[in-house]
């Protein structure tokens, strides 16, 4: 057996079959769910297997997974990697446009969708014709309905239907056995990046890889392992009782990759179709969850809005771990969920999809000392041309070695800029500024991609929005560089405030950030929106909040021209 996530998995299987695998709550506060052992959703994978390889996709072809969280998703996963073919992230609030480009740029030949989307499937059918085989989730949405028997004239044209097949039909028809050829740890898993800074890239990763930098080598918080098969001696070895509860969407790397740790530990994860605050404190109650995943203050401050309003008193006793990864959770917003859930241990993890995991938060991280994080031994700071370890407070890039994908899929030339050789090893340079202390404590400082130069400093949008989110009247906030004719750019606040909270003015807003911050990244102008706009994860999306403060900009400007 080699580092392959499906053989990983089913060696699982053979030696806890009847412990629970998965519980999918769909819609949640309907009651409605189901529960699968892991005997169960390793037969139901097979069947997914099966059904692809009978349909003529073959090994190394890819399947893009559009859908919302559901026991159809992972499944589908696991049914792609026990037939050798890639799974692909697509992210379900793309549009017909985004759709053609991620389609093609992933060369997607099959499609698993919730039914609900067919009718942006079928408007992207027409413009990728490689994508051969499409199996529908549910019933015909109703966006895209099938043909009437007798037409009608319809006032608007209809949608055609999406030419699928049933996913249910085919789950059914197909062999719950495995029988598959022998795999390998060279078979590849690609995840899109979430394109909140420009289009999303595939990233291609060997699973062994995977294995060791986005799953901790089967033992995150442990030693990793020796041998594939030590993976099921450990599960074999131990008990049950650990409940994982990743709330992004499973589109996303986080919610995945989670799911994939918890079954190589021979636990249960639950999981919602979607995120509902009042749903998933309810989850951590009645299924005594130990472990929450989520991204940030986007997730994390609706609970706790919960806790203190509709959901008082819920109890949360079971919680062990809350870990944040892909937007920090900021040190008020912390402070708040710690004091009404101070059982829990908050992890802010730092990582990506091109490194997987880099490191943790250290207990001072903060606004005062900025986001610092213990790296792990094949983490650096280094100089993004030469690719040589910076000096002690100097900025550079975070690199990884080793265990780092083989690339992007179908970007030769982003592939050149981010991946590199080095000593005969193999790293990759992310796109994060940070500076090293004399302990080897990292101090993120933000994307570069992002960073604002004004009157020729450099300011980290981050760091700001931090100081923003410490304000009592503020529950969300995004900041980004605007064209300036002084400055060249100058720091734009995106504000969405709480509710019920007064409105406050630029210049209280920067009297408090004032405490803070050095004066040049405070920021000079103030954008009151409805809310934030953030990925189904709750990524921030700094090309809408770059947009929206450059719109009002203009708008205060064009009097004056008058």
């Amino acid at each position: 057996m080699e580092y392959n996530l499906a053989d990983l998995f089913e060696s699982v299987v053979d030696v806890v079959p009847d412990r629970e695998a998965l519980v999918h709550i769909d819609h949640p506060g309907t009651g409605a769910e189901r529960r699968l052992t892991y005997a169960e959703l390793d037969a139901a994978a097979n069947r997914v297997a099966h059904h692809l390889t009978d349909s003529g996709i073959r090994p190394g072809e890819h399947l893009g997974l559009h859908l919302y969280n559901g026991v159809e998703y992972l499944q589908t996963v696991l049914g792609c990697l026990k037939a050798r073919i890639v799974p692909v992230n697509v992210n379900y609030r793309y549009v017909e446009e985004e759709l053609v480009y991620l389609y093609r740029d992933a060369d997607l030949v099959a499609l698993v969708f919730d039914a609900e989307f067919g009718g942006r499937v079928a408007a992207a059918l027409p413009r990728t014709p490689a994508l051969r085989h499409l199996l529908r989730v549910g019933g015909p949405a109703p966006d895209a309905p099938a043909a009437p028997a007798v037409p009608a004239v319809p006032a608007v044209p209809a949608v055609p239907a999406v030419p699928a097949v049933d996913f249910a039909e085919a789950e059914a028809a197909a062999s719950p056995g495995r029988g598959f050829p022998a795999r390998s740890g060279d078979d590849q898993f690609i995840i899109y990046t979430g394109g909140t800074t420009g289009m999303p890239k595939g990233v291609m990763w060997r699973q062994e890889d995977l294995f060791f930098a986005g799953l901790g080598g089967g033992a995150p918080t442990g030693e990793p392992v020796k041998s594939p098969e030590e993976v099921a001696e450990r599960v074999a070895a131990g008990g049950d009782g650990i409940t994982f509860f990743p709330t992004p969407p499973l589109m996303h790397g986080t919610a995945t990759l989670t799911a994939f740790i918890c079954f190589h530990f021979g636990q249960r994860i639950v999981i919602h179709s979607k995120f509902v605050p009042q749903e998933v404190l309810r989850t951590i109650e009645k299924e005594k969850v130990t472990s929450v995943a989520l991204v940030g203050d986007a997730m994390l401050r609706p609970l706790i809005d919960a806790l203190e309003g509709p959901m008082k008193g819920t109890d949360c006793s079971s919680l062990f771990s809350v870990s944040s990864s892909g937007a920090v959770m900021s040190e008020t917003v912390r402070a708040q969920f710690q004091a009404l859930v101070p059982n829990a241990l908050l992890l802010d993890n730092f990582g990506s999809s091109e490194s997987g995991f880099n490191g943790t938060a250290t207990a001072d991280s903060g606004l005062e000392r900025g986001f610092r994080i213990e790296v792990n031994s094949r983490t650096r700071v280094v100089d993004p041309v030469t690719h040589e370890p910076v000096a002690v407070g100097e900025p550079g890039r975070i690199a990884q070695r080793g265990h780092v994908p083989l690339g992007y899929y179908n970007d030769p030339g982003a592939t050149a800029e981010t991946f590199f050789e080095k000593d005969g090893e193999r790293w990759v340079l992310l796109g994060d500024m940070a500076t090293v202390d004399e302990e080897g404590v990292v101090t993120v400082l933000g994307r570069g991609s992002q960073c604002i130069n004004t009157g020729g400093e450099k300011v980290y949008p981050e760091e700001v929005e931090q100081a923003l989110k410490s304000h009592p009247d503020v529950y969300d906030a995004l900041v980004a560089g605007v064209p300036d004719e002084t400055w060249g750019n100058h720091v734009a606040a995106v504000v969405q405030l709480r509710e019920g909270a007064g409105r406050p003015s630029l210049d209280e807003i920067r009297t408090h950030c004032r405490t803070y911050l050095a004066g040049y990244k405070i920021p000079r102008q103030l954008v009151i929106t409805e809310s934030v706009r953030r990925s189904p994860s709750g990524k921030a999306d700094y090309r809408w909040a770059r947009s929206v403060a450059a719109e009002a900009a203009e708008g205060a400007r064009a009097p004056r021209r008058r």
